[in-house]
């Protein structure tokens, strides 16, 4: 699955960015009609550890799921997101099949 990951505000090293692809692939093992996902990294200025947002938009035919998570580090809102996903992905493909 492609995966475009942009960082606003800062530069994302390469290790983050791979991490992420290989938790975002994961999602192809659940739904396997993702067309692309889109991740948007962003550190927030605040005084709060729990400054980092992760947002991932993950398009599937007809439709989008957007999950957006705040944490003290992008490994654990990569996590914490693609578990999420995991589930909406899920969700969607049980009901695709009950209506056939």
């Amino acid at each position: 699955m492609k995966v475009n990951t942009q960082s606003v505000n800062f530069n994302a090293d390469q290790k983050l960015i791979d991490f992420i692809q290989k938790r975002m692939d994961k999602l192809d093992m659940f739904y396997d009609k993702v067309i692309k996902s889109d991740v948007y990294l962003k550190v927030e200025n605040t005084s709060e550890k729990e400054n980092k947002i992760f947002e991932a938009r993950v398009s599937v035919p007809g439709d989008s799921f957007v999950v957006k998570k705040q944490c003290k580090s992008f490994e654990e809102g990569a996590d914490v997101a693609v578990s999420s996903l995991e589930r909406q992905l899920k969700k969607r493909k049980e009901k695709l099949r009950s209506h056939l």
